[in-house]
């Protein structure tokens, strides 16, 4: 995990995460991560429209998001 969310730090890349809250909930949210430390890491939450900082060890997954870009031919 630390290693796709430093990798989205350097090339700025949004990931799509699923994620479990301190009460079990569990949820899927849109983040850009903006650092990464030992235990956790800052990100802004396009859900919550916010920076948040989450647990390492609560994350279940981790995306990126792929954008699709048209050509015109």
């Amino acid at each position: 995990m630390r290693k796709q969310l430093t990798k989205s730090v350097v090339h700025d890349e949004p990931l799509d995460m699923m994620y479990m809250a301190a009460d079990g909930s569990i949820s899927k949210r849109r983040i850009k991560a903006l650092q990464v430390g030992e235990v956790s890491f800052r990100a802004y939450c396009f859900l919550r429209k916010s920076k948040r900082t989450f647990s390492i060890d609560n994350v279940l997954a981790l995306v990126p998001v792929i954008t699709k870009e048209s050509m015109v031919i």
